[in-house]
């Protein structure tokens, strides 16, 4: 295991080497790439104040998060969670409602096919006449990519219920909440928690246009800043940040589902 994953990092650690050995040399431009090292140095500034701490003043935790780089990240990371769960809280009981309800189905479906493809970013414009500039627009826009992803998932998992189960519940007397609770909802939840994955990425997505256009914070508003004075480094810096943030995010919503899905995957005891 351990030199399976020493292989895996042999790719990486060559492509960084080639990177750092480009931009010293002068093959390829600093300003245009800067050398890792570079980033690296820059990002690592990122995370410290850039004040002394006062104790009379703010709480020594704010202080801490108070550097460029982690006030950033919260920032984000708290409007894709807030947006996520707008998002996800309004798709789920809609999506079960329109699974369960062929009528609701055939009435709904048109219009979600319609408004489906439409990419949350070509909402920019309105997001901004509507709610103006700041948060508001940015966690509509979030919600928005959220909301479909996990709507569609969740319609397709409740109609994909197998009718074996259900007919076969339906024979033992269970009711209409018995059926739902006991049968259907716990049927339908791989394909829910896989829209929650596939919806918490798009948010990730999402949050960066929608940083970089109503907000006056953010890992996206300081990629657009530092685009406007060439500072390579600072959106290298930034880009890297989101990565390891969604890979985080990603890993922890990987765990969830292995733990709610046990009984799915034949691991509960």
């Amino acid at each position: 295991m351990a030199l399976s994953s020493l292989r895996g990092l042999l790719v990486p650690l060559a492509l960084l080497i080639l990177w750092e050995v480009s931009s010293r040399s002068g093959l390829v431009s600093p300003v245009v790439l800067p050398p890792p090292t570079a980033v690296a140095a820059k990002w690592w500034a990122g995370l410290f104040p850039a004040l002394p701490y006062e104790p009379g003043g703010e709480s020594y935790l704010h202080w801490m998060f108070s550097g460029e780089m982690p006030h950033d990240a919260v920032s984000s990371l708290g409007r894709v969670l807030s947006g996520f769960c707008i998002g996800a809280g309004l798709a789920v009981p809609i999506g079960l409602l329109l699974g369960t309800s062929d009528r609701l189905y055939a009435l709904f479906n048109p219009l979600l096919q319609v408004l489906r493809p439409i990419p949350p970013i070509a909402y920019i414009p309105l997001a901004i006449v509507w709610f103006g500039l700041g948060n508001p627009p940015a966690l509509f826009l979030i919600a928005l990519g959220t909301f479909f992803p996990v709507l569609v998932n969740t319609i397709a998992g409740v109609r994909q219920v197998d009718s074996i189960y259900i007919r076969a519940a339906q024979n033992l007397g269970a009711g209409r909440w018995t059926l739902f609770r006991r049968v259907i909802l716990p049927a339908a939840s791989p394909f829910v928690l896989a829209g929650m994955r596939i919806g918490i990425g798009t948010a990730f997505i999402v949050v960066i246009v929608a940083e970089m256009i109503a907000v006056s914070d953010g890992l996206g508003y300081r990629i657009l800043e530092a685009r406007e004075y060439m500072w390579s480094d600072k959106i290298i810096g930034g880009m890297l940040t989101i990565g390891v943030l969604g890979l985080i995010i990603d890993g922890a919503m990987s765990r969830l589902n292995d733990h709610l899905l046990r009984w799915h995957r034949g691991l509960e005891r």
